[in-house]
C-alpha cells in the first residue's frame, strides 16, 4: 500500500502536505519578488527553496511531486544563469505553473490522498517544459555547487528523464 493511502500515516501526510503548502507560498512570493525587482540569483534561492519539498515528497511515495519540484529547481538553476530578460519571463511563467500544479497536488493528497492535478494539461505543459528545458541545453550547471569537486550537472537527457517518469 502507497504511504499516501496508509491510514497510519495520516499524521505524516498531513504534516507534509502543510509544510509543503508553506513553503510553495514562499516560492510563490519569490517569484513575485523576482517580477517586481529582476535579479536571477532570486531563481537560484527559488530552487533552494523548492528542493525542500522535494526530498520530503519522494520520502513519503509523493513521487510526482517530487519530480515537478526537481524539474522546478534545475529549471530554475539554470535559468539564473541565464541573462536573456524575454526567456526568464517565460522561466517565471512557468515556474508559476509548477506552483499551481503542486499547490493542486496538494490539496487531492489532503482530501483524496492522491496526486492527480483537475483542469490542467499536463500534455500541453510537459511540451512547455521541453521547450524550455530545450533553452538551457548548453547551461550545464544545474545546481549550487557548495564542492567544487562535485558533479551537479544535468543534461538535457537527465530532464528528458524527469518529463519521462511524469509520463509527460
Amino acid at each position: 500500500m502507497s504511504m499516501l493511502k496508509d491510514p497510519d500515516m495520516d499524521e505524516v501526510i498531513l504534516d507534509f502536505c502543510n509544510e509543503s503548502d508553506r513553503i510553495y507560498n514562499e516560492i510563490e512570493e519569490i517569484l513575485e519578488d523576482y517580477e517586481d525587482e529582476p535579479d536571477t540569483k532570486k531563481l537560484e534561492v527559488f530552487g533552494q527553496t523548492i528542493d525542500r519539498v522535494m526530498g520530503a515528497a519522494k520520502s513519503i511515495e509523493a513521487y510526482q511531486s517530487g519530480l515537478y519540484c526537481e524539474l522546478g529547481k534545475t529549471i530554475s538553476y539554470k535559468a539564473s544563469q541565464c541573462e536573456d530578460k524575454n526567456l526568464l519571463d517565460i522561466v517565471v511563467a512557468v515556474l508559476f505553473d509548477t506552483v499551481d500544479i503542486l499547490k493542486s497536488m496538494n490539496k487531492n493528497i489532503i482530501i483524496e490522498r492522491e496526486e492527480k492535478v483537475d483542469g490542467v494539461n499536463l500534455e500541453a505543459f510537459a511540451s512547455r517544459l521541453h521547450w524550455l528545458a530545450d533553452k538551457f541545453k548548453d547551461i550545464k550547471r544545474s545546481s549550487v555547487a557548495v564542492d567544487t569537486n562535485a558533479s551537479s550537472d544535468m543534461d538535457q537527457k537527465s530532464i528528458d528523464d524527469l518529463l519521462k517518469d511524469l509520463g509527460l
